[in-house]
């Protein structure tokens, strides 16, 4: 059990330093090619942010395990919502105030819904995975345009431009970029082994481990890129990283697992998980949706989605201990 344990601890250290210096690489090729910051923001940060659960899934597809690939994606949304955005909330309250990110938050409702109908034959087989991806070139152009639609005064703009202010040279930038995919691919290895024999010494499911150990896991970059926007004041930053790295979970990170091996959907996925990241999903749409520029998410609302997140997790432990 200690080499299980390490191999999921040392996995997932190896992910979040991977997925820092993954994400500070591509922003700053991105910068050194001309790439605008709000295009960066919109994109290339929301596949970068995503990585992580990308590797995970597509290699427990590869060894045969798409419970874990599948339970990694929605875990990794439900974390996004309730941990990760229920965290950054409580740090600081937050006002969305960026006219592009109302445009982009549609494009999560959507992300959230187009797996479904495929999901509903209790099989991802790889047609339906790539339309997922078909779906994600779509979306990836209708966010395109938003960065080129969005005003010179938007705040998101100055929040991206704080962050992106100092570019590393290309030489630079690609080296990180090279090192943290490694990085990202032997911490994803070892995850994946150590949450393989952590469900069979646990006696519970592949999916529960997915859901929950790698789930939490792979969202810890993220958590502490929002913490730190949350303290900074980059409201917009926040909410951005949430949305974008939750449409690509949901079609960037199951398309890939389906296409390396087609998936069996089980029935609990539709019955329990996935009911739970779509309605967090629309909570955090009407919360933030079209409120005004003095519409602010206060720490009652952290603590709710903090509470949805606790407790959803803590009725998955009760099922595996009452059974």
């Amino acid at each position: 059990m200690l080499i299980t344990a390490g191999s999921i601890l040392i996995g997932l250290g190896l992910l979040a330093w991977g997925a820092d210096r993954f994400v500070a690489g591509a922003a700053a090729v991105a910068r050194n090619l001309g790439i605008s910051p709000i295009l960066i923001g919109l994109t290339i940060l929301g596949v970068a942010t995503s990585a992580p659960e990308m590797l995970v899934s597509a290699l427990a597809a590869i060894n045969g395990m798409p419970a874990i690939a599948i339970g990694n994606a929605l875990g990794s949304n439900i974390a996004n919502l309730g941990l990760v955005l229920g965290t950054a909330i409580v740090v600081r309250p937050l006002a969305i105030r960026s006219s592009t990110l109302q445009r982009e938050l549609p494009a999560l409702l959507v992300s959230a819904v187009l797996p479904l109908p495929l999901f509903l034959d209790g099989r991802l087989g790889r047609v339906d995975s790539l339309l997922l991806f078909a779906a994600l070139l779509l979306l990836a152009w209708w966010l395109t345009a938003l960065g080129y639609r969005a005003g010179v005064r938007d705040p998101m703009r100055a929040e991206l431009r704080k962050e992106l202010r100092e570019p590393l040279g290309l030489g630079a930038a690609t080296a990180w970029l090279v090192f943290g995919l490694a990085a990202l691919l032997a911490g994803a290895q070892l995850l994946v082994l150590g949450a393989e024999r952590a469900a069979r010494a646990l006696d519970v499911s592949e999916l529960v481990i997915g859901l929950t150990v790698v789930a939490v896991g792979t969202s810890l970059p993220e958590l502490a890129v929002s913490v730190a926007g949350a303290r900074k004041n980059e409201a917009d930053l926040v909410l951005g990283s949430v949305i974008g790295s939750n449409i690509f979970n949901m079609l960037a990170v199951i398309g890939i697992a389906g296409v390396v091996a087609p998936l069996e959907i089980e029935p609990e996925i539709l019955t329990l998980h996935y009911p739970v990241m779509g309605l967090m999903t629309v909570a955090v749409f009407l919360l933030t949706y079209n409120r005004g520029p003095d519409h602010i998410l206060g720490r009652n609302i952290g603590l709710a989605l903090l509470s949805a997140f606790s407790g959803y997790h803590a009725f998955v432990v009760w099922r595996i201990l009452a059974g």
